[in-house]
């Protein structure tokens, strides 16, 4: 892979920084960044010279005076801003950005470096698409621009023109997230739409690895394959439509992560980056395992764009397992889940077990999709992964034992591969399933995730409260890993306000019974408010000192992910 190489910058600093730090003195010069060129930015990790070299960092020693040794500008930045005053903490909870003027002109610049006019769009058409969704209920802003991007260098142009005019950048792919991750900022920007970077560039059969663009999507991934007749898949399973860049951005999973994990396991191996100096970095190698030094791909693992723009990942395989498919039903919840928990605990081969309330069963049914029609109770859906047919068979008689101690009934095995398919399915179109319930209405989905042992509990209160709102509601869950879903409907904007502090309070029973407030979705807009709650100040100050080392101007999604102050609560 092309690693792409940029002239090492000079390092500035926007404020004065006298530090006595275990006997050394660190010196950090007053620049300023009113107006200037785009090299003026700090910290810009420069890359190796050398051909087909990991980027390594490098200090700009003609800004720092260092009395010691020289260090990296990056943990200079880290420290500085560590031990700097309050008011040079708060770069990046209130960035300072360019004026319209100044937009103006970036977009004219823009123009010019690309040409096509289908690269560069002002559309209003275009703006709101990109900044806004039908998918949730977070506030929009349009963007000031998009702009298509081809490939990396496009990438490190745009963002390069966007800090010479001091404009947010916010990366867009699939515009399946949640949580409001691609929404724009209300002071405008550049949306940077990566969908023309879609190429799959090497797939690597004995390697059991893969290397493509940031917009490739993970079902295009399993067609590639299973098209070429590669024995091979990629298993983290989000909403159908993710790409890759955006599923490591957030951090994503789905109904596989009980076997596979999640994207912050190991299925990435490695991703080329855009920091937001413009400078390229390549996280690591191709190899399978590496003890060089902390792994910088999970520092952009969640991160949701705003240290960097992923523009291609080196992405994990695994082999192609025979599969199978079992649905059986309960007489409440709590026997569902306390089922659920007794199989994972049996180490058989379950690659998914997902919990449908009988509201669920009964939107199945009412959706009209589904080859069968289903008894409206509580259930569970399991899907079986082996080496062989005969593994699968007694995987199946494991759990049906079980399941039938904790009150199930009715275990349908599929007979055949196409009945496995059909039967998933119904699970994969739940969500279009229970809009149907409520014809005209909309839906609002929570992703709380807690220890396993605590979802009955969960899920329990949670029922509880919701049969109280007068409002239509179901719950599915990822109950083999703790992760659940509550889908609210509502039509009036009296019945959305109930569904908005119905998911809060779920949100807060999660957190107090030692869980998350998102599970796979991410924070974006919508799950910002909660952090501190669950990661306390400390994680949250160390999560927002990164954020001002790697992009201390602020222009990478701003208003996404860290928390505002207390005293500065904004949507946006």
């Amino acid at each position: 892979m092309t690693m792409h190489r940029l002239p090492p910058p000079v390092v500035r600093c926007r404020f004065p920084l006298r530090l006595s730090k275990l006997g050394r003195e660190v010196v950090v010069r007053r620049y300023s960044t009113q107006n200037a060129p785009e090299s003026a930015y700090v910290p810009h990790i420069s890359q190796s010279t050398k051909s087909g070299s990991i980027p390594r960092t490098r200090l700009g020693v003609a800004s720092l005076v260092l009395s010691a040794s020289v260090v990296s500008a990056t943990i200079g930045y880290f420290v500085a801003t560590r031990y700097a005053t309050s008011a040079s903490l708060d770069v990046p909870d209130s960035p300072k950005f360019g004026s319209p003027e100044d937009f103006t002109k970036a977009i004219a610049e823009l123009r010019q470096t690309f040409p096509s006019d289908a690269t560069v769009s002002t559309d209003p058409a275009d703006l709101h698409a990109h900044g806004f969704s039908d998918n949730d209920y977070h506030p929009g802003s349009p963007h000031s621009v998009v702009v298509y991007p081809q490939s990396t260098e496009d990438v490190v142009k745009i963002v390069k023109i966007a800090n010479k005019y001091r404009m947010p950048v916010v990366p867009y792919s699939a515009a399946t997230s949640l949580e409001g991750q691609f929404r724009g900022h209300k002071a405008g920007g550049i949306c940077v739409d990566l969908n023309h970077m879609d190429k799959i560039l090497q797939i690597n059969v004995d390697d059991s690895d893969l290397v493509c663009q940031a917009a490739v999507g993970w079902m295009e991934v399993n067609e590639t394959l299973k098209q070429k007749g590669i024995p091979l898949f990629f298993p983290i399973d989000p909403g159908p439509g993710a790409t890759l860049g955006g599923m490591l951005s957030t951090g994503c999973s789905g109904t596989n992560a009980v076997r596979y994990g999640t994207a912050k396991g190991e299925w990435f191996l490695n991703a080329t980056v855009v920091l937001p100096s413009g400078e390229v970095i390549k996280t690591r190698r191709r190899s399978r395992k590496s003890a060089a030094g902390f792994d910088t791909t999970k520092l952009f693992i969640g991160a949701e764009g705003t240290l960097g723009i992923v523009t291609e990942v080196t992405i994990r395989l695994a082999p192609v397992l025979p599969i199978n498919v079992a649905v059986v039903h309960f007489p409440d919840i709590r026997s569902a889940t306390a089922a659920s928990i007794e199989v994972m605990n049996q180490g058989v081969g379950i690659q998914c077990v997902e919990l449908l309330d009988a509201v669920s069963m009964q939107a199945m049914n009412n959706y009209g999709k589904s080859t069968r029609k289903w008894p409206e109770r509580d259930s569970l859906f399991f899907k079986f992964q082996g080496p062989t047919q005969n593994s699968l068979k007694e995987t199946a008689a494991v759990v049906q034992r079980i399941v039938t101690k904790h009150g199930g009934t009715g275990f349908s095995l599929a007979k055949h591969e196409k009945e496995a398919e059909e039967l998933w399915a119904d699970r994969k179109n739940l969500y279009y399933s229970a809009l149907t319930l409520l014809p005209g209405g909309k839906g609002i989905t929570t992703d709380v995730c807690v220890p396993v042992s605590k979802l009955p509990e969960l899920i329990a209160d949670t029922q509880k409260d919701l049969d109280g709102l007068g409002l239509m509601s179901s719950i599915v869950g990822h109950v083999g890993d703790g992760n659940f879903h509550a889908l609210l409907l509502f039509k009036t904007d009296e019945e959305f306000k109930r569904a908005k502090e119905a998911t809060k309070r779920i949100v807060h029973r999660a957190i107090a019974l030692d869980g998350t407030c998102t599970g796979e979705h991410g924070v974006g807009l919508g799950k910002r408010e909660y952090l501190v709650e669950e990661l306390g100040e400390g994680t949250v100050e160390l999560m927002k000192t990164i954020k001002r080392a790697v992009d201390p101007l602020g222009l990478f999604n701003p208003g996404k992910l860290y928390p505002d102050p207390p005293s500065k609560k904004t949507n946006n």
